[in-house]
Order: structure tokens, then C-alpha cells, then sequence
């Protein structure tokens, strides 16, 4: 399961309704090669699903994610923080041992 913070649920529906994501779009998450620990996360809205897709809904807000990528995330929650100090769109991700010190990559 991949969950979403109240947080990041209400910075979705923010999103959405300045319209400029449709409504039937949903959250794609998947982890990617790169970065200072060598895996990064890629967050995009999308509304096209692949036939190997792991979907899951939490909080109202719907996440799809590849199947290896899911390997990497399971148990994972989508947060948002803002303001001054705050990241933007962020994973907790239980399975990380290692993040690099600006918060965008990780190791297993």
C-alpha cells in the first residue's frame, strides 16, 4: 500500500481545483535511478494506466505505481509540507536506509 498525509491530500485538491489537473487524473509515483544515494523519487499526474500498474486509493486520493517501483514503496506515505522551510511534495518511505542530506534520493 502506498498511503497519502492529509496534508498532501489537501495540496492535491488545491491543485486540482485551480484546474490545472483534470479530475480524472491520479497521482503516478515511481522510483527512478539517480541521485547522491543512487534511487530517486518522480511524482507526476497522469491519467493513462499501463498494464502492469499497482493502484491504490488512500485518503481519497488515488496512486498508481509500476510494479518495481512499488518494491521500493511499499508502505510509503506521500506528505507535503510548505511554507518557508518547507520541501514541496515529499516520501516517507520505511524501506530507506539511507537518504542523501537534501531529501530527493535514496538507498535500500
Amino acid at each position: 500500500m502506498i498511503f497519502v498525509a492529509e496534508s498532501a491530500k489537501q495540496k492535491i485538491q488545491e491543485i486540482r481545483q485551480t484546474g490545472a489537473i483534470k479530475e480524472d487524473f491520479f497521482i503516478r509515483v515511481s522510483v527512478v535511478s539517480g541521485g547522491c544515494s543512487g534511487l530517486s523519487y518522480k511524482m507526476d499526474f497522469d491519467n493513462e494506466s499501463k498494464p502492469n500498474d499497482q493502484v491504490f486509493e488512500d485518503n481519497g486520493v488515488k496512486v498508481v505505481t509500476d510494479l518495481k517501483s512499488f518494491l521500493y514503496l511499499f508502505n510509503t506515505t506521500l506528505e507535503f509540507s510548505g511554507g518557508l522551510d518547507g520541501k514541496g511534495f515529499s516520501f516517507n518511505n520505511p524501506n530507506a536506509t539511507r537518504t542523501c542530506g537534501c531529501g530527493e534520493s535514496f538507498a535500500v
